[in-house]
């Protein structure tokens, strides 16, 4: 039973198919019979009739019945096995753990890597900038030195101008003065006062006083600022021989800036001071009272 049997399905199956084949032959022999020609009826001939016998003519066999088909065994159902399911996903290994990790690292340092040329080049876009910025600072520092330069040249021509001018002018002054008459023979020739304050002292040192003031009143360039009613007290500072070492406004002046600076350099400008025949009454340090009414 089981497998070795056949059903009865199959046995019905069997007798239908050999039936079906023991009446396909026998149709095929109707079908040969109805087709094969009548014979014609004998003919009668005159004569006797004669007689004989084939020879090596046997009888037709008698045909057999065919034999039925042995039934064709059953075709086997493809029955494929049942397809296994999936395995459940693994754990990744320890090797396979180390290359996830190694891979990591790789892509951090990547990024680290990445990160630091980023940075690199920004610096060095800073570090440029700054020296652009520096460089422009440095064209206009230069600039601004070239200016000042100017400026000053400008001014050191205008004040060669007006020194020259005021020289020019105290030539025509100095012509258009009176002769000044000889000293006595008693008196030093270096001790001829020019100026004073029409006072009661004819002493030698009031002589001394007045040919010093005379020396700075002569080498003085009045600026175009100079107003009349100049007071201004200078302290002179020499040595013997009348050199000048320091002169500077140390007392009242009613002189603006420019005023006082062209007083300080007439003094050093009319240096050697008034020194031979008044050498018993020689002072270092020396307060000159100024004096301009126009």
């Amino acid at each position: 039973m089981g497998g070795t049997l056949e059903s009865f399905g199959d046995k019905a199956r069997a007798f239908l198919f050999a039936l079906l084949v023991h009446l396909g032959v026998v149709a095929v022999l109707l079908v040969g019979l109805l087709l094969v020609p009548k014979t014609p009826p004998p003919i009668s001939l005159q004569g006797p009739i004669i007689q004989a016998e084939l020879v090596g003519l046997t009888a037709a066999p008698k045909r057999s019945a065919p034999r039925p088909a042995k039934p064709a065994p059953p075709k086997p159902t493809d029955t494929a096995p049942p397809k296994p399911p999936d395995p459940a996903p693994q754990p990744p290994t320890e090797p396979q753990r180390q290359d996830r990790t190694d891979q990591e690292k790789v892509a951090e340092m990547a990024q680290l890597k990445a990160e630091e040329a980023k940075r690199a080049q920004e610096e060095k876009h800073h570090q440029e900038q700054v020296l652009l910025e520096q460089q422009q600072q440095k064209e206009r520092d230069r600039q601004k030195e070239l200016e000042k330069v100017k400026r000053e040249r400008e001014e050191a021509q205008k004040q060669v101008k007006l020194a020259q001018q005021r020289a020019q002018q105290l030539e025509d002054y100095n012509k258009q003065q009176k002769p000044v008459k000889a000293a006595p023979q008693n008196v030093p020739e270096a001790a001829t006062p020019v100026t004073g304050n029409n006072g009661p002292d004819n002493s030698l040192a009031a002589q001394y006083y007045a040919a010093i003031q005379n020396a700075v009143t002569n080498n003085w360039l009045r600026p175009d600022t100079t107003q009349p009613g100049i007071r201004c007290t200078v302290h002179i500072v020499q040595i013997p021989g009348g050199d000048v070492i320091g002169a500077q406004i140390s007392g009242p002046c009613n002189a603006d800036p420019m005023t006082r600076t062209s007083i300080e350099q007439a003094v050093k400008r009319a240096a050697p001071l008034p020194y031979k025949g008044y050498e018993s009454v020689f002072a270092r340090d020396i307060n000159l009272n100024f004096q301009y009414d126009g």
